[in-house]
């Protein structure tokens, strides 16, 4: 069987994922902080589905047990999928750097870290699926979450460029701008129905973009032709709107 790994299992997303693969007869490795709140997930992929599942102990920010967790694996996973992520609060982060720093190291360094053993391992290989989940807030600075934005908008250039390198080694690399999502994370916000996914849309919108290997996903067609309107607003008109 074919093995998917999860980095930030314990989201919607990730649980929808999970059982996506799993449906498929992937053996899924779920990866966390929280391994104890992700065992019963674990149970009933195995029950529902008959795969393999496990679960595995991730801490995206703490960068130097990356390697060790990646190689400590009980298979190497043929898909690598990274969820994990923190919206933060951008009124907090203006103020308070530790919130700045959770928000970027979060969504940015610690994606980055674990990814690039993943690919070491694949470019080696010759094989192998990465699969990272920005936002199109990473499309442009938006004074509502720009600090939010900025890290995935660095987060969605690592991997444009790591696909680059990827590419001549048999490697595939998807960057998924999912939008709005209907999750946990988002639950505050008052969010347009229909701009919004739910986790089981994105779930399946990955694994059929994952069949054929496309390069970059907007979950809801609609967000590629929003950000293009919003990227060509010239700067004097931009810096004046209240986005």
């Amino acid at each position: 069987m074919p093995t998917v790994l999860l980095l930030g299992a314990g989201s919607d997303m990730a649980i929808a994922l999970a059982r996506k693969y799993a449906s498929e007869k992937y053996d899924v490795q779920l990866a966390g902080r929280n391994t104890k709140a992700l065992e019963p997930l674990m149970q009933d992929l195995q029950v529902r589905y008959g795969v393999n599942a496990s679960v595995h102990a991730f801490d995206a920010t703490d960068y130097n047990s990356h390697a060790s967790f990646f190689h400590s694996l009980p298979a190497v996973p043929d898909t690598t999928i990274c969820v994990f992520g923190y919206l933060g609060d951008q009124a907090t982060a203006q103020q308070n750097w530790q919130e700045a720093a959770q928000i970027i190291h979060t969504n940015y360094t610690g994606a980055v870290s674990i990814l690039n053993i993943a690919a070491e391992t694949y470019e080696k290989a010759g094989k192998g699926t990465i699969i990272g989940i920005s936002s199109v807030a990473g499309e442009r600075g938006r004074q509502s979450n720009y600090i939010y934005g900025s890290a995935k908008a660095g987060f969605t250039a690592y991997l444009s460029g790591l696909r680059n390198r990827m590419a001549k080694s048999n490697v595939h690399v998807m960057s998924v701008l999912p939008g709005f999502v209907n999750t946990q994370m988002t639950q505050h916000l008052k969010l347009p129905p229909l701009l919004t996914a739910q986790p089981e849309d994105v779930a399946n919108a990955i694994r059929k973009a994952d069949k054929g290997r496309k390069n970059v996903l907007y979950v809801k067609w609609q967000w590629k032709f929003i950000m293009l309107i919003i990227k060509t607003i010239p700067e004097a008109i931009f810096k004046k709107l209240s986005l």
